[in-house]
């Protein structure tokens, strides 16, 4: 076993258990080296069957795995110090419910010899453990080894509520697209897929409630989802410990809604004019004046809330259009039939109908920002407002005595800076320039500005979100990562270290890129952060005067 002088300065000179992606709350580590030939993880009593299913899942991909950092690219082979002798799985409760109260905490003890332990409370716990025990594993000559052993991990998540938005109506993605995603999101701890499946370009996901939906609404017949693919996406992504979150978005962004039901719609496809109607084209709203859109829109929430499993439904609320309502002939003789009524009264009587029979199923209702604050209606205390205009609507949301996931445009937007889309808008911009870097991404606190610890409680998580506009199956991997693994780690780990010292992008960027490679082994094509030699000689790539 050889390794360099030069070899053993470089790996002095960079963290230790480098990879480890979202760190770790907790992490002892010894200064010896384990030898690694095959992995047996084994389950010690009954864990259930999402535990036992990751257990082969992470067991065959560990021992099909040959990581090498591209830190340590020269290194061939490191001395060991002991034997790896497998892996003893333990959980508290099969329970295999998941929610936003489920417990994700996990501990990973690896001796220098002999066998390592995992124990969870949860099955998601184990998954979380699983996950954390794969990324300690490097390749070392014509096997494995884990260094910097012993190491003792206890983590669990800063914050309950770390998701991924995905747009499939601007432009499909196909079923196994999604499930890659899923296997990211796995790899970085996220757990809360919201999956965006419908707005006003297209209705993909099948209704049996109203079927012309997506027979009129989907780009082809080919471009859809059945109720049975919608149900084992739910099953593939709860046996990742990932939440599947819908949103049916209305009154607002339903043009195509109108391609099967037109008798409920307002301002239909207005042109040239559309920016006049809708924030993009095509314009189209529900009629809200019409009493058939709330037994319309309930329906439709009672047919997805049964398909849906989890008790959090999204129902929109956004960008909704008054000039469009103000002008449309059935509300101008509802408002004219009703003195003291006016759109605004008539919006938060809308909303309320939907929000009351949507709670009389047991859901709870995720709304964007503007049902809470650009209207007159107050939601129940329990609904779930995604913030998103800017980083001051999470501090003033909390101050309502609302739960806020944080999705600032101007963070955590994944689609800005690719230009505009509009064809005829030669020297337009996206709307949200300029492009969000990691780093722009990392530098957010959601808690930031926020002093009350009750209010800071209120602060559910965040989400990174991907519009897709510009976003197919084609592009999809590099737009979303690794960059939506810097929240996945501010989401997990916090925005602080075990002393209290705010991580930086330039204290973390050599484990993002360690993370960006082992993704890529994994099948998932995440774009590079630097140039490869950059990657190679950590902090040689930083500007003097920001260090």
């Amino acid at each position: 076993m050889k390794i360099t002088a030069s070899a053993i300065g470089l790996l002095a000179a960079i963290p230790s258990v480098l990879g480890v992606w979202p760190i770790p709350r907790t992490l002892k580590e010894g200064s010896s080296n384990s030898e690694v030939w095959w992995v047996n993880i084994k389950p010690s009593g009954n864990v259930g069957s999402i535990v036992s299913n990751a257990i082969q899942r992470y067991q065959d991909l560990i021992n099909k795995e040959s990581f090498q950092s591209p830190v340590t690219w020269n290194v061939t082979q490191v001395k060991t110090n002991g034997s790896f002798g497998g892996v003893s799985l333990s959980v508290e409760s099969t329970d295999e419910t998941l929610n936003l109260d489920t417990d994700e905490s996990y501990t990973l003890d690896v001796p220098v010899s002999g066998e390592a332990t995992l124990k969870a409370k949860t099955p998601y716990g184990a998954l979380r453990g699983l996950e954390t025990l794969s990324q300690l594993f490097v390749a070392n000559g014509n096997g494995k080894a884990i260094r910097n052993t012993p190491i003792h991990i206890e983590d669990s998540p800063f914050f309950p509520h770390r998701g991924l938005q995905i747009d499939t109506s601007r432009n499909y993605l196909p079923v196994s697209t999604l499930k890659r995603t899923i296997d990211a999101m796995s790899y970085n701890k996220m757990n809360v897929l919201h999956w965006h499946i419908v707005d006003a370009q297209s209705w993909p996901v099948e209704s049996k409630t109203f079927p012309d939906l997506q027979k009129n609404g989907a780009y082809s017949a080919k471009e859809t989802y059945s109720h049975a693919e919608v149900r084992d996406l739910i099953q593939y992504a709860k046996g990742r410990g990932i939440r599947v979150i819908p949103e049916f978005d209305v009154p607002g962004h339903t043009y195509i809604v109108g391609k099967a039901r037109p008798d409920l719609m307002s301002c239909m496809d207005i042109q040239p004019n559309w920016d006049q109607y809708a924030a993009e084209p095509p314009s189209g709203q529900l009629n809200i004046a019409k009493p058939e859109t709330i037994e319309f829109t309930n329906k439709l929430v009672k047919e997805y809330t049964g398909l849906f499993t989890d008790n959090v439904f999204h129902i929109g609320g956004d960008e909704v259009n008054r000039k469009c309502w103000k002008e449309d002939p059935d509300v101008q003789k509802y408002l004219a039939a009703h003195p003291g009524e006016d759109v605004e009264t008539l919006l938060a009587s809308w909303y309320s109908k939907v929000h009351e029979y949507l709670g009389s199923l047991n859901r709870t209702a995720y709304t964007w920002e503007e049902t809470l604050f650009h209207t007159k209606y107050e939601p129940p205390k329990d609904t779930i407002v995604q913030t998103w205009i800017d980083e001051q609507s999470i501090p003033k949301t909390v101050a309502k005595g609302y739960r806020s996931v944080a999705s600032p445009a101007n963070y955590y937007y994944l689609d800005c800076g690719h230009g505009a889309w509009l064809s005829n808008w030669s020297a337009g911009n996206s709307w949200c320039d300029p492009f969000k870097t990691w780093m722009k991404m990392y530098s957010f606190d959601p808690l930031a500005n926020i002093t009350d610890p009750a209010q800071q409680k209120l602060v559910l998580g965040g989400e990174a979100l991907l519009w897709a506009e510009q976003s197919d199956e084609i592009v999809l991997d590099g737009r979303l990562w690794p960059r939506a693994a810097a929240v996945a780690e501010t989401t997990w780990s916090g925005k602080k270290d075990a002393n209290g010292h705010v991580r930086t992008p330039g204290q973390v960027a050599a484990r993002l890129h360690e993370q960006r490679f082992r993704m890529v082994g994994r099948g998932i094509a995440a774009e590079p952060m630097q140039p490869l030699w950059c990657v190679r000689n950590p902090g040689h790539c930083n500007l003097p005067m920001l260090d």
